[in-house]
């Protein structure tokens, strides 16, 4: 199992000192983020589609086998709430094709309000051309049936594992012959850290869930004061300590890239 674990974002002010040296420009943060990690979730995405332009330029910046996760847009989950999803769709994997060989997966984090339906995700899914890997974080209750699992494996989709306060908020089922798993917020000193014990139970339910040959993304979203950045690199040590191959943005083996042929629609 090879993981690739990274945070939900790289721009916050407060990560100087923590992740970014004091006085490195804005524009180098990214490069810097990826001289530590083999991935980073985009959250921009979701507020604003960015240009293909940008996420080319975001691919000049980190080095060959560094991954970027793509957050779907507000659009297409909270404002369309999955409805006519083809332009949507379409129009995101249009300009993360930018990203080239650097693309990861997309994540679509659905409303907490949105309840479940079959069709809107079967149909939604359907929409994403093959190669592109998707994630997908129901927020709602209505949506953990065997029905939505199923849905989910016929697309090899991964259902988004998520942690909260150390614990689970999700069913943890395999879907997919790979693995995405966001960390919100640890019960940890300071707040919203994760303790070692937590991260050792998590990396043991990733190990015992996939094999060796599959890949996993992890990202921790709890970014205040740069705690995400800590317990990133807590939980890579945790999970080298017990055997599990921790991808470094040199040393990730090309199979496990996203295809270096960019995207393109008919």
């Amino acid at each position: 199992m090879v993981l690739f674990v990274g945070t939900s974002g790289w721009q916050y002010d407060d990560w100087r000192g923590v992740l970014y040296e004091p006085g490195t420009p804005r524009h180098e943060w990214l490069a810097r983020y990826a001289d530590r990690f083999s991935t980073v979730e985009n959250n921009n995405a979701f507020y604003r589609l960015p240009s293909s332009d940008a996420f080319a330029g975001w691919r000049d910046r980190t080095p060959p086998g560094f991954l970027m996760a793509v957050k779907a847009s507000r659009y297409l989950t909270h404002i369309k709430r999955l409805h006519d999803p083809e332009e949507p769709v379409r129009r995101l994997c249009t300009a993360a094709a930018g990203l080239g060989d650097r693309l990861g997966p997309v994540l679509l984090q659905l409303p907490p309000t949105l309840r479940a339906d079959l069709g809107l995700l079967d149909t939604c899914l359907g929409c994403f051309p093959p190669g592109v890997r998707v994630a997908v974080e129901p927020r709602h209750d209505s949506w953990w049936t065997s029905q939505v699992r199923a849905v989910l494996a016929r697309h090899n989709a991964a259902l988004c594992w998520a942690d909260r306060r150390s614990r689970p908020v999700t069913p943890l089922w395999r879907t997919a012959d790979w693995g995405y798993l966001r960390f919100h917020a640890g019960l940890a000193h300071p707040f919203p850290r994760y303790g070692k014990q937590a991260l050792g139970h998590w990396a043991a339910r990733l190990s015992e869930t996939w094999p060796d040959t599959a890949d996993v993304h992890v990202y921790f979203n709890n970014d205040l004061g740069g705690a995400a950045v800590l317990d990133a690199i807590a939980f890579g040590a945790v999970a080298a300590r017990a055997g599990r191959s921790v991808a470094h943005p040199q040393a990730v083996p090309e199979a496990t890239a996203a295809p270096a042929t960019p995207v393109r629609y008919p």
